[in-house]
């Protein structure tokens, strides 16, 4: 069985039951004088509608992305969990509008008869073993819309509790109980809702995840070899995903490819032992980024390229072909590897041509250090080691 069609099973499970109970609340509250049970009755009903929008929006939300929304359709039930605690909200202040209007207005209370206890009883059984099934199953599938709906049902069993409470006080003289009863189930159910929403609100406010989770993804991704540290550390949730953007600061002189391979194996390590992780964004560094933006103050390749240029036309050197220009960045200065090939350096003295490049060089600011290599090749055209 699928993970979907798990949660619409003990949805539609959950569904029926609040079908069942909400009328059974409704009719006999009505008959055997309880407004508890009554208000409890459009609790379970409210239940009803909201396992049906769960069982719509888990239909979306385990949709793979597309070309709309590329980072998934995760955020439906993160929309669905909010509208799911306002409906629980206005439930809450109808039912405790209802019955504080009824004591306020002195009206006669009725006595609440027998069925009405059998029917909250057979409601807290009920409602429990459906809140206990349904959060093991959303846990199990770490769907933050299925554990919302099991806390649902926990409000209706509570609720069932206080009814139960309510009725039993009132048949024994406190006819006031029932009402007061009803109100208490009114403020459960605001609570449970109000919770919900203002999680899920921090989630659309893209909140970072707690610290100490944080920390121990930094701790995990340390364990790379090659990682320096970590800074610029981003993170946030979607749903029951995890999503994060990091910067790792790798050594300067490692090519791009292996500072590149050196990211993923952070992210494997991170998503091998934190599952609910979903993307991972990193960015390689050689230095530590955070405090300025150095590609404003530092020349780029062109650049470079052109100041050396020219100091080789100074030194008549401009048949020298460079074979390959290596820029290392660090945080104020750049070193650079200068690669000839060996047939075209056999008329100059290369101390000589290193120590005038540097010379020259280090009349800029950016500048740190040159070094000149040479690139053997034999008679058959092989680079040599």
């Amino acid at each position: 069985m699928t993970p979907q069609s798990e949660a619409q099973k003990i949805t539609l499970i959950g569904a029926v039951l609040d079908a069942v109970l909400g009328a059974l609340k409704i009719v006999i509250g009505s008959i055997a004088h309880s407004s508890a049970l009554v208000a409890d009755g459009i609790h379970s009903l409210s239940d009803l509608l909201t396992d049906f929008m769960v069982i719509v929006i888990l239909k979306y939300s385990h949709q793979e992305p597309d070309k709309e929304h590329p980072w998934g359709h995760a955020r439906f039930e993160t929309l669905g969990t909010i509208i799911l605690g306002g409906l629980l909200i206005l439930v809450a202040g109808a039912i405790a509008y209802d019955s504080l209007h009824i004591l306020i207005s002195g009206t006669q209370l009725l006595i609440p008869e027998w069925p009405t206890l059998l029917v909250a009883a057979i409601s807290v059984l009920a409602k429990e073993a459906i809140f206990r099934y349904t959060l093991a199953v959303g846990k199990k599938l770490k769907s933050d819309l299925l554990i919302a709906n099991a806390w649902h049902s926990r409000t209706d069993a509570l609720s069932s509790v206080i009814v139960f409470v309510g009725i039993a006080g009132a048949m024994s003289g406190f006819a006031w109980l029932d009402a007061v009863a009803a109100i208490l189930v009114g403020f459960i159910v605001a609570k449970i809702g109000i919770e919900l929403s203002w999680k899920c609100v921090q989630e659309l406010l893209d909140t970072a995840l707690p610290e100490e989770d944080v920390q121990a993804y930094t701790d995990e991704i340390m364990q790379v070899e090659g990682i320096l540290s970590v800074h610029s550390f981003k993170s946030r949730r979607m749903a029951s995903h995890i999503l994060l953007e990091v910067h790792l600061q790798i050594a300067p002189y490692l090519s791009a490819s292996e500072g590149h391979f050196i990211g993923d194996m952070a992210v494997y390590r991170l998503r091998a032992r934190f599952p609910d992780i979903k993307h991972v964004i990193f960015h390689i560094d050689t230095y530590d980024d955070e405090a300025e933006n150095y590609c404003q103050v530092l020349p780029n390749r062109v650049e470079i390229s052109r100041c050396l240029f020219a100091i080789l036309d100074r030194y008549d050197a401009t048949e020298l072909k460079i074979h390959r220009l290596g820029l290392h960045y660090h945080t104020d200065a750049i070193e650079i590897d200068l690669q000839l090939n060996q047939q075209d350096t056999v008329a100059y003295d290369l101390p000589h041509l290193q120590q005038q490049l540097n010379t020259e060089l280090s009349k800029h600011a950016w500048f740190g250090h040159l070094n000149l290599l040479v690139r053997h090749i034999d008679s058959n055209n092989q680079v040599l080691k």
